[in-house]
């Protein structure tokens, strides 16, 4: 929308959002497997099955059972062309997954949910593992039940066929510890594999097919002979292992400890790292190594759950408690991607990096997570103790916090911080004040660094003068609210200040007397956040209702309202450039909005069109404007084709009207412009009579620095005031001539402006005359200077 107010032109662009792009809950424990192509990602969360794509880490596929039961197991097949289901209502569906269609569902005959699902290499045979200790094997083909295994005891939570169809062989484990090995043949357990104190956690099979490497929670691997059926040795790994891999054996993996030909396998488990082990002298030849904030601990929130192989890619995943997927680069092992499968609740987001790239979240853990906005991949810093309520960028060379103890403390930060290797500072606060009588709840600092602002449980927002180097002052009090306030910001432009309160409203402050300016009711819960958008013109709230609005504060009116989450929402933030934000909720959700443009129907396309082309006829007749009007001319030209625009009311009269104006604009710079080349050329050829040499000139220089404008090049000499004034003459007689030529073409479009026009040749004229007397002056690169401008 544009509006004029004298000789300026106001843009106000209400701001109207859309959602961009999602980082929601995806994985939330239970099962992973990676396509055959290493393009996908398949996880459990709840009673969905999503399908992430590794390249961009969106959801491209979910499927879902019709009764919204969770979903206890499933498995795709080995051509990545089916994918099977069972969900805790005892249902088995088979999905074409790229469509989420369900293409056949039928009854398990399992008593109980089933626990374990995988494939055979032919993807023709599916094997169920259920908690009621039975394993069923299913032609998905032919559609019927081939085998019904008994014997196991408990739980069957591993089942996996050997990678040789031709043995017709299928392992499985169950609470007993064993491992089974069955004939599918004879459909009878052929041995019981024993080695292992607790669950057999994972299976992995040598490229021949003779060797297995199996491993479990008693903090030992084993590694078998098929065709003996018996362990060939036993590896201490001390620590529980959930996933175990042969590494390759054609690859060079030197970099992660691998010098010989022999076995190696890689594992991961609840120390959170992946170790390389070698099977015929059971040492570990290699160990991650990680920072002292990221130590090894039993139990450790990031212990890994699963460890899978992509050997097209030469990589390696892993799956950790925390529900993060991260992919490994071989032969170095180095981190490429990783995903965050649940945020849990979150408490603030910001915009960081070059052009807004990343976001970094804070969520009720004792990480911060850095996302890609391009690919979703997330890098997460460790290093607190405590869960992270708040995240901020630090632009000055202090800090202020607030505190649950009521306090406001400003704290140095080194002068040497970007200059020095060490990874932590001690900081030590430079004063602490009792700020409130209850807990602090927000601190903001002014755009100059000047002053502080905070709020507070105890319904009010303080404001504090930085300006002292020891203490802080307070200044005052803001107090209005009903309930504890929420949060303060300062505007970018304006001296005033925004808080959010629990009692559901926003008001505006006054910095010079405290007085409430503003008060903006819309939310019917608590207002959570509050940020200034479009240069200080507009605010953004959000409040625990999940709705995010939209303010205008010259109107004090909502003009939009976003439908964010369905829960509070906590996280919100703006990026510098105002062209897009980013909120987060306790709902673990986190979406970027855009900036849409406006949108309006033909009426108002053509009323605004034909207003902004009434400005610009109005404007155009007076010089100080014409650059106004001539700069929406033209984004009236790119947009609209003049066909379009001619068939507006009165658009023909107000065209015919800017012609001889634009044309006496143009003859007017014109002029200016010649008259500034033959001034630089008079400057450049004229010598004055009886003037010294240029050798002379430099002897002399300085012998008559007192003379005021003696041999100085940049003041004409009084010999020269004739040829001044013969040139300021002919200006005035060109002028002359180019008023009555533009009276004369204006006339003839009626007396269109005929008030304006009469106001316009006297400016012009002025301009003019006050163009040459200042060029008298001015040395030539002054001069050429203002021509280039006035142009």
């Amino acid at each position: 929308m544009v509006c004029a107010a004298y000789s300026y032109i106001y843009v106000f662009s209400p701001h109207s959002y859309v959602v961009d792009s999602k980082i929601e809950p995806f994985y939330k424990g239970g099962k992973v497997q990676i396509s055959k192509d290493e393009e996908y990602i398949f996880c459990t969360c709840e009673s969905r099955v999503n399908v992430l794509e590794i390249s961009t880490g969106k959801i491209v596929h979910s499927v879902q059972h019709d009764d919204q039961e969770d979903i206890t197991s499933f498995a795709l097949s080995c051509d990545d062309e089916m994918l099977v289901t069972a969900s805790r209502a005892l249902l088995l569906k088979q999905w074409d997954w790229r469509q989420a269609q369900c293409t056949r569902s039928w009854r398990a005959i399992h008593t109980v949910p089933v626990a374990s699902m995988t494939f055979d290499p032919t993807s023709t045979l599916v094997a169920t593992g259920g908690c009621d200790g039975t394993i069923k094997l299913w032609d998905v083909l032919k559609q019927y039940c081939t085998h019904n295994l008994k014997g196991s005891s408990g739980v069957v939570h591993l089942v996996q066929f050997h990678p040789d169809i031709s043995r017709l062989q299928l392992f499985s484990s169950s609470l007993d510890c064993g491992i089974r090995l069955w004939d599918l043949r004879s459909s009878q357990c052929v041995c019981v594999l024993k080695s292992h104190y607790s669950a057999v956690t994972s299976l992995s099979f040598s490229p021949d097919g003779g060797t297995m490497v199996s491993s479990g929670r008693d903090k030992i691997c084993t590694v078998w002979d098929l065709k003996a059926q018996k362990a060939k040795r036993t590896v201490p790994v001390y620590e529980a292992v959930e996933g175990v891999v042969l590494l390759p054996e054609n690859e060079d993996l030197s970099q992660i400890g691998v010098k010989s030909k022999d076995l190696h396998f890689i594992t991961a488990g609840s120390k959170g790292v992946m170790r390389v082990w070698e099977a015929s002298t059971a040492r570990c030849v290699y160990a991650q190594t990680l920072s002292e904030e990221e130590e090894e601990k039993d139990d450790d929130p990031r212990r890994l759950t699963y460890l899978l192989l992509l050997p097209a890619s030469s990589r390696l995943a892993t799956v950790t408690a925390e529900h993060n997927i991260v992919l490994y680069q071989l032969p170095g092992l180095t981190t490429q991607q990783q995903f965050v499968g649940y945020n849990d609740e979150v408490l603030d987001v910001k915009f960081v990096g070059k052009g807004d790239s990343h976001i970094v979240v804070a969520t009720n853990s004792c990480q911060l997570k850095v996302f890609e906005l391009l690919t979703n991949s997330c890098q997460i810093l460790y290093g607190h103790t405590v869960p992270v309520s708040r995240c901020a960028l630090c632009l000055s060379s202090f800090i202020a916090s607030g505190s649950q103890d009521c306090t406001l403390k400003v704290w140095d930060l080194p002068a040497d911080l970007s200059t020095t290797g060490a990874d932590m500072h001690q900081l030590t606060p430079r004063t602490t004040e009792k700020a409130h009588d209850k807990d602090v709840n927000s601190v903001a600092v002014s755009p100059n660094d000047k002053l502080l602002a905070t709020g507070s449980q105890d319904r009010t927002a303080k404001l504090w003068s930085l300006a002292g180097e020891v203490e802080v002052g307070m200044l005052g009090v803001f107090r209005g609210h009903r309930r504890g306030v929420w949060a303060v910001c300062f505007s970018p432009v304006d001296q005033v200040l925004a808080s959010s309160s629990a009692d559901g409203v926003t008001k505006l402050w006054s910095l010079q007397d405290f007085s409430c300016l503003k008060t903006f009711e819309g939310h019917d819960a608590s207002v959570l956040k509050v940020v200034f958008v479009s240069r200080g013109t507009q605010l953004l709230t959000s409040g625990s209702d999940g709705l995010v609005k939209l303010w205008t504060i010259k109107t004090n009116e909502c003009v939009k309202t976003l439908d964010a989450h369905q829960d509070k929402v906590w996280g919100l933030h703006a990026s510098r450039k105002d062209d897009k934000m980013v909120t987060g909720s306790a709902d673990s959700n986190i979406t970027v909005w855009v900036v849409s443009e406006m949108c309006f129907n033909e009426n108002e396309a053509a009323s605004i069109s034909k207003s902004l082309l009434r400005y610009c006829a109005v404007w155009n007749t007076n010089a100080r404007n014409c650059q106004d009007a001539q700069a929406v001319l033209q984004v009236l030209l790119t947009h609209l084709p003049p066909e379009e625009l001619l068939q507006y009311q009165g658009a023909r009269t107000h065209l015919e009207g800017l012609i001889p104006y634009t044309e006496r604009h143009m003859q007017r710079i014109g002029n200016l412009l010649q008259a500034s080349m033959f001034l630089n050329y008079m400057w450049q050829k004229m010598r004055v009579a009886g003037a010294p040499s240029r050798g002379d000139e430099e002897e002399r220089d300085g012998d008559d620095s007192d003379d005021g404008q003696g041999d100085d090049p940049h003041c004409p000499v009084k010999e020269k005031e004739e040829e001044d004034d013969d040139v300021s003459a002919s200006k005035k007689a060109s002028t002359n001539e180019g008023s009555v030529e533009n009276g004369g073409s204006a006339k003839t479009n009626g007396n269109h402006h005929s008030e304006s026009e009469e106001s316009s040749d006297e400016e012009d004229l002025e301009e003019d005359q006050t163009t040459v007397k200042v060029m008298k002056c001015l040395p030539v690169s002054s001069v050429l200077q203002r021509q280039t401008f006035s142009s």
